[in-house]
Formats: C-alpha cells, sequence, structure tokens
C-alpha cells in the first residue's frame, strides 16, 4: 500500500518514455491479426498465449497480447537508462511502502531486459525496465506506427492518480482538461499518460505514433481499405495539439492514430486549465461530436467483460468521417 510521506522523497526514477502496452484479450487470434494487418505493428514473436508486436521505432515491441478471460490493460512498461536505477527504484519504493511484485533483476520475458514491477494505488501493473533487446532498423516509408506514444485510464480519484504518477514516478502535468482530464509527461512529448475522471478504473485508449500528418491520414486510408472505419476523427485536439481519429479493436479496446503532439520545452511551458468545450475538443472542427458507441467503449466496464454498445449505437456512429 503506498503511503505518502511527511519528508519530500524524490521520485524513483527518471522515466524515459513510455516503452510498451500490455492488452488482455479473448479474442487473441483475431487481435493479433488486426494489429499486424490492419493496424501496421510487426509481429516479433508469438506463441498459444501471447504475441508481440513492434512499430518502426526502436523498441523491441511497442504492444504484447495476452490471451485471458477478461478484456483490459495487462501493464504499463516504462524506459529507465540503466540497471544501476532500477536498483535504486526498488530501494525508492520500499521507502514508500510500495513492495515489488518483480525485480528487481532480469526480467524472464520476451524482449529481456533489467527492471522490476509494482502496482499503482488503484491495481494497475506498472513495469520500469532498461537494457531490452536491440532490434533491426525498420523503415519508416510506410504509413504505419512508429510505436506506442500515450495511454489514457479512467480512474476514480484523479487527485490521488496525478499525485502517485508525480512523486513516485516524476511525471510533470502539462495540461488539464477543467477538472476531467489531467495529462502528464515523462519526456518532451506533452503526455505519455493522461487520466479521465470516471466511474471505475478502467483502459480509456491506447494511441500510437504516427510519424507525419500524412502518414497519419495515410494510415486511416488503409485502416478503410481494410474495412475499419473511424469511430471519431479525424481531428486535432486542443490539449496537446495532437492529430487523433479513433477507433475499436476486435476486443472492443478503443486505439488511437496520433501525430504531432506538442513538445514541451520544461523552462518555458506553462501548465493550463482548458474548458470541455466542442471547440477545444477538436480545433479542425471535422469530427464532430464522439459517438455513443465509442465513449462507452473508452467507457470500458468494472469487471473487463466486453462492452455492451447502447441501443442507438448503430445510428449514432458518424458516417463519412
Amino acid at each position: 500500500m503506498y503511503r505518502r510521506t511527511a519528508l519530500q522523497e524524490p521520485p524513483i526514477a527518471r522515466l524515459r518514455a513510455l516503452r510498451s502496452v500490455e492488452l488482455l484479450t479473448p479474442r487473441f487470434t483475431e487481435a493479433t491479426d488486426f494489429y499486424e494487418e490492419a493496424w501496421g505493428l510487426e509481429v516479433v514473436e508469438a506463441g498459444h498465449s501471447a504475441s508481440w508486436l513492434r512499430g518502426t521505432g526502436e523498441e523491441h515491441h511497442a504492444l504484447q497480447l495476452t490471451r485471458a478471460d477478461r478484456i483490459g490493460l495487462g501493464r504499463l512498461a516504462f524506459a529507465v537508462a540503466t540497471p544501476a536505477e532500477i536498483d535504486e527504484a526498488a530501494q525508492l519504493l520500499e521507502r514508500r511502502g510500495i513492495q515489488p511484485v518483480t525485480g528487481p533483476g532480469p526480467l524472464d520475458q520476451v524482449g529481456g531486459g533489467y527492471g522490476l514491477r509494482f502496482h499503482d494505488p488503484e491495481g494497475r501493473l506498472i513495469e520500469l525496465s532498461a537494457d531490452t533487446w536491440a532490434v533491426p532498423p525498420r523503415g519508416r516509408e510506410a504509413a504505419v506506427p512508429v510505436g506506442v506514444t500515450h495511454v489514457v485510464l479512467n480512474t476514480t480519484d484523479i487527485d490521488a492518480s496525478v499525485a502517485f504518477y508525480r512523486e513516485v514516478l516524476g511525471m510533470r502535468v502539462s495540461d488539464w482538461s477543467e477538472h476531467q482530464m489531467a495529462f502528464l509527461r515523462c519526456n518532451s512529448d506533452h503526455h505519455c499518460i493522461a487520466f479521465n475522471q470516471a466511474d471505475w478504473v478502467s483502459l480509456n485508449h491506447v494511441a500510437y505514433e504516427m510519424s507525419s500528418l500524412d502518414h497519419f491520414m495515410r494510415g486511416i486510408g488503409r485502416l478503410r481499405h481494410h474495412g475499419v472505419a473511424p469511430q471519431w476523427g479525424p481531428g486535432r485536439h486542443g490539449p496537446g495539439n495532437n492529430t487523433f481519429s479513433y477507433f475499436t479493436d476486435p476486443t472492443g479496446l478503443v486505439c488511437e492514430y496520433t501525430s504531432e503532439v506538442a513538445q514541451v520545452v520544461e523552462d518555458r511551458w506553462i501548465c493550463k486549465v482548458w474548458r470541455r468545450v466542442p471547440e477545444l475538443s477538436d480545433l479542425w472542427g471535422t469530427a464532430g461530436p464522439p459517438s455513443r458507441l465509442i465513449r462507452a467503449h473508452m467507457a470500458g466496464t468494472r469487471d473487463g467483460s466486453p462492452v455492451l454498445p447502447p441501443v442507438d449505437a448503430e445510428s449514432a456512429v458518424p458516417q463519412g468521417a
């Protein structure tokens, strides 16, 4: 159990980037096929119960799909520079009353690495890792993702979640969307994690970086050729200034193509509170409001069961977005 200390403890590590995301899915084969054939990731290893897929970036994998009875988030993995920082992180966690569930030590997993894992206050599994396996360069000409760029998490206590990720993981708050969403960064990207105030803890969506606006639009076109239409987008958000187009995978989890996220200069950036109005949710005005269907999928369920679409969801899905 995490306890806030009387004296201010330093963050446990300096996070370099969001490395990868593990997703749980009962429709494992269909989900693997979707992320490889339509979404544009490349399978680097696959087995009966899990598959690992990479983008065009330098990470061994951006996505791990794990066969499971429920739907949702399995693990968030963050990059740390050295094994020595992992060992120090373990000591600092224990000083805060947080016991690692794995490590510190070599990680017995595809992609290797030296790391540790622990749970945040709402039960999410967090991994910090260094010295993961290198992968051969992959060209970036095709309109496919570079890798995972951010994850939005539904939380029942946005203030407590933000406090934990700031104080323990050393993230900085870039912006707020009123008191409904908070955007946190660990490097120059505007956000790698965002929290959304909700009725239960769940995964809202996972966003994948496209290397340019042209790649972003061509990626949407490729998905359409696979019979996969956007459920919200394309558009451009106010907070973060990033482009967006949201889809659902065969499991019902929401995945996003995004590009051109705002870059933060630490000594110049001023955190602001954005109003939650349509013209700031989509600066282009091209996407229209999100449908009830995509909102339902972003909310997820309390127990990881499939989302039951709203009765009028079919008529609410934007056409020709």
